[in-house]
């Protein structure tokens, strides 16, 4: 009796022994595909490191959503219609971003004076802010059609009821050192002239003067 006692023993830890070597063989089995099935697998390429470093871009993506970051340098204008938590609709004009960088002033020549305005033209800025100073800057670009043209009613001529007006056309002039203008801000008014290199006789200005034009 004693003997048959001994020997179930030995099987219960025998059998024991074996469902702990699978489930050894298992923790082994588990083990090896979380490393990829490469034991000696580099860190770098750990599954779990990976995916950590994926949670972690995607994490850092969504907080740059959180930021929204200006396209250029300038300033802020009119910044006072919302304040610090509020929710915002996407489409709604909260400020106005003055560009920082080149200043430039929009001129409203008379057609009959563009004959020989080109652009990289010297031009003499002054500011009505600022009496008296002279800014150095250089025609730009020359307007596509006058003003006229772009209004939102355009004016009809109709036939037999047309009066000839002379138009103005934009001509944009920057200024040379835009440092120099501190004290500038958009909107104001300012007097532009532009040295064409070009003099005009007096045979020229005399029948202009003649007949008003």
């Amino acid at each position: 009796v004693g003997t048959g006692t001994q020997l179930d023993a030995v099987r219960n830890t025998a059998r024991r022994a074996s469902e702990q070597a699978n489930l050894a063989q298992v923790a082994v089995a588990n083990a090896e595909a979380a490393l990829g099935g490469d034991p000696d697998i580099d860190i770098d390429k750990h599954p779990a490191v990976l995916a950590a470093l994926a949670a972690r871009e995607q994490a850092q993506y969504k907080l740059d959503l959180t930021e929204v970051k200006a396209p250029a340098d300038g300033l802020v204008y009119q910044a006072t219609s919302f304040k610090p938590g509020q929710f915002v609709t996407a489409g709604v004009a909260l400020f106005t971003l003055l560009p920082a960088g080149d200043i430039w002033v929009e001129a409203n020549f008379k057609e009959t004076q563009l004959a020989n305005v080109k652009p990289g033209e010297p031009a003499t800025v002054t500011f009505d802010v600022l009496e008296g100073v002279k800014f150095k800057g250089h025609v730009d670009a020359i307007g596509a059609g006058t003003g006229s043209e772009f209004s939102l009613l355009p004016a009809q001529n109709a036939t037999g009821n047309w009066v000839k007006v002379t138009q103005r056309v934009p001509v944009r002039v920057v200024l040379d050192n835009p440092a120099d203008a501190g004290q500038i801000v958009s909107g104001m008014s300012a007097s532009v002239s532009v040295d064409t290199g070009k003099t005009r006789e007096w045979s020229d200005l005399l029948p202009a003067a003649l007949t008003g034009k």
